[in-house]
């Protein structure tokens, strides 16, 4: 992944009395707070007296400080060709809009040709050393079958700002459902904490508040049909499978999901007829706060063929708007 990186570091006379981690990442913008402190106590830093160990040192203002990075080690992974719908990228991160049945990260049973592995390949000799790996930062992950929009940092700072954004939950996600029946009430908050399941360690269970992780989800009937509803739910937190769960705890599972709800007799053979064959989910919609610039950033993904086709066909069978519902 390339040479030693040697870096001359002259701390400001502003920064006397700063902890010394917290002056090195406001001077060195492309490695973020916590890969400096590690660079530190591994012994990478030295000033006059000699090596530095201790990412707390207060500091006089005005050291002469030498930094050596060793090259960020080669992922794992292989990068791949594979085309990514990216709608936006700047020199911090990028915006994908996923294709449903595109994995995201390498895993058992799917070692290559995910997201990653074309991240790799558009991102080369671009790509951050995120924690000592040159790779993309997976900042946040939807569901293989699941489609839309997923951010990903280009570098350790976007991807430690987008990191805190989420852990906050002030990034604003919408979804696009199709879900079994006609919710009601036709807008609610689902409130109900996620675990892995005791029965089956690939699927997520609510189980009782203080066991598992806190998990909201606001939804919003669009329009209902015979047997069916195009639903918005907007996160509040993001668990794994979190949509698919608490909408299946209400009675109201995602057409097409075979894991947590069983499609309606009467509605199986459209999904068969149309080849739908995942769950009725697409990430519409996200916004943040771009980590580096501090501007707000809003992106919009239509829905992709298959939803539109199913939600065409159900509306062809006696379909209703239902615009004025509200979110709670």
């Amino acid at each position: 992944m390339g040479d030693e990186e040697s870096i001359n570091i002259t701390m400001p006379a502003s920064a006397a009395g700063q902890r010394l981690d917290k002056s090195l990442a406001e001077a060195l913008v492309q490695f973020s707070r916590e890969r400096l402190k590690t660079l530190v106590q591994a012994g990478r830093l030295s000033g006059a007296a000699g090596v530095i160990w201790d990412p707390a040192t207060k500091l006089k203002g005005g050291e002469q400080l030498h930094l050596q990075v060793p090259a960020a080690r080669a992922a794992h992974n292989i990068a791949q060709d594979i085309p990514l719908p990216i709608i936006f990228e700047d020199d911090h991160l990028l915006i994908v809009d996923k294709p449903a049945g595109l994995v995201v990260h390498p895993a058992a049973g799917n070692f290559d040709g995910t997201l990653v592995n074309a991240l790799l390949h558009h991102c080369a000799g671009r790509l951050s050393g995120i924690g000592g790996v040159a790779r993309p930062g997976i900042v946040h992950r939807i569901d293989k079958d699941t489609s839309g929009l997923l951010v990903v940092a280009k570098t350790d700072p976007a991807h430690e700002g987008l990191a805190a954004q989420f852990a906050r939950h002030s990034v604003e996600r919408r979804y696009t459902a199709v879900v079994a029946g006609l919710p009601v009430p036709p807008a609610g908050r689902i409130a109900a904490s996620l675990a892995r399941s005791s029965a089956d360690r690939q699927k997520m269970a609510i189980v009782k508040d203080g066991r598992g992780k806190h998990a909201v989800t606001h939804y919003r009937m669009v329009r209902g049909f015979a047997g069916a509803a195009q639903v918005e739910c907007r996160l509040e937190t993001g668990r794994t499978h979190q949509i698919r769960v608490h909408m299946a705890s209400i009675g109201h599972a995602l057409l097409g999901d075979a894991v947590y709800g069983r499609t309606p007799g009467r509605l199986a053979p459209l999904l068969q007829e149309l080849g739908f064959a995942r769950q009725a989910l697409h990430a519409a919609t996200l916004g943040f706060v771009h980590p580096i610039t501090k501007a707000e950033q809003a992106f919009e993904s239509p829905l992709p063929a298959d939803m539109l086709a199913l939600i065409d066909h159900l509306d062809g069978s006696g379909g209703r708007p239902d615009a004025d519902t509200e979110m709670e």
